[in-house]
């Protein structure tokens, strides 16, 4: 019996890998032409490059158990430097990681965020191509799911551009807002809830640098800038905070050279040069950046509401009443890595209890 994962990212690619070594049969459709999702790592002149997530938390153990699985555990990284600022608007001050991370909008434990973080060697996007490469054909890229229904005991999925495709199972590994639309539309009532999951919008400029370019020493792994610095400025470009990657993983930038990353607001302007300008008043930057990689995230990082548990809860009650089906991603289950991982690796769990 067929199983289709709707969805390449991380999640999907986990719940797809985790049937596949079932041995049931699986089909992953892709609305676009590449796998990973919002993790995304460019190779640029020796340099590495994360246009997402640039890492995972290095005390939960989904990454490095599916890394050895597919034969690229040594390829797992530790965190180099330790610490993080916060930009006053005058200075930079010591502030704890906890602290930093809440600004940020990250969810987690403060015991797990004091841990630090670990990543791949070349980057976030290892695991994702070895998974690509183990299923293999079994993924259709620039295949976007339109529609969702029941055909008697499976169900009939339609695909843009007018092609359908039937399957015993599903795993809707999709943002919410996504799935919501889909469920609610194949008779999952209320399932629309899930779209109070909000996607935070930022843009992401990782800037190259010749170490004697920065005359500030950088300390630690990066600073946030304080919520009051931004004054009233709201169509502006603001800084948000910033990475200093090549000093947070081996690897990231050539010898004698520096790359940081600047998390931007949505706003007016050239988000490369605004961020060159911000940073260079802050960490007395002398020139400019040797080039600079822009991305940007609509609908970013998800943040919950208050009933968020609850509300996904019914849905996957609800569920249960219909053919084999299942949802899985940053959108549920917790925005990290790791948590997508885990949410794919139990949706599949779930499929094959059904099956």
């Amino acid at each position: 019996m067929k199983v289709i994962v709707v969805g390449a990212g991380i999640a999907g690619l986990a719940a797809a890998w985790e049937l596949t070594k079932a041995g049931i049969e699986v089909m992953v459709l892709e609305s676009e032409r590449r796998a990973g999702g919002v993790i995304v790592t460019e190779p640029v002149d020796g340099f590495v490059v994360e246009g997402g997530p640039d890492g995972f938390l290095a005390g939960e153990a989904e990454l490095p158990e599916l890394a050895r699985e597919l034969g690229i555990g040594d390829r797992v990284v530790s965190q180099r430097a330790r610490g993080t600022s916060i930009w006053t608007g005058n200075d930079l001050e010591t502030i704890d990681e906890g602290r930093a991370a809440t600004l940020l909008g990250i969810d987690a434990r403060r015991e797990d965020v004091t841990a630090g973080f670990k990543s791949f060697a070349a980057g976030m996007i290892e695991p994702v191509t070895v998974l690509a490469r183990q299923l293999g054909g079994a993924i259709r890229f620039a295949q976007g799911v339109a529609g969702l229904t029941r055909a008697g005991a499976g169900w009939h999925l339609a695909i843009t551009g007018g092609s359908t495709h039937d399957a015993g199972a599903v795993v809707l590994a999709l943002p919410a807002y996504r799935a919501g639309r889909l469920l609610e539309a194949a008779g999952v009532t209320h399932a629309r809830a899930l779209e109070d999951v909000l996607y935070a919008a930022t843009i992401t400029v990782s800037l190259a640098y010749r170490a004697e370019q920065i005359t500030s020493r950088l300390d630690g792994t990066g600073f946030v800038v304080d919520p009051g610095v931004a004054g009233d400025h709201a169509a502006l470009l603001q800084l948000r905070a910033c990475t200093y990657t090549s000093q947070k993983f081996p690897g990231r930038a050539p010898a004698g050279h520096v790359l940081v990353r600047a998390f931007l607001s949505f706003g007016d302007g050239d988000p490369g040069a605004a961020a060159h300008t911000q940073l260079a008043a802050i960490l007395g930057i002398r020139g400019e950046p040797l080039w600079s990689r822009t991305f940007y995230w609509s609908r970013g990082l998800p943040r919950y509401r208050a009933a968020h548990r609850r509300h996904v809860d019914e849905v996957r009650h609800r569920l249960e009443r219909l053919p084999p089906l299942a949802i899985a991603g940053a959108g549920y289950d917790g925005a990290g890595v790791s948590a997508c991982v885990r949410s794919g690796r139990a949706a599949a769990a779930e499929i094959m209890k059904r099956l």
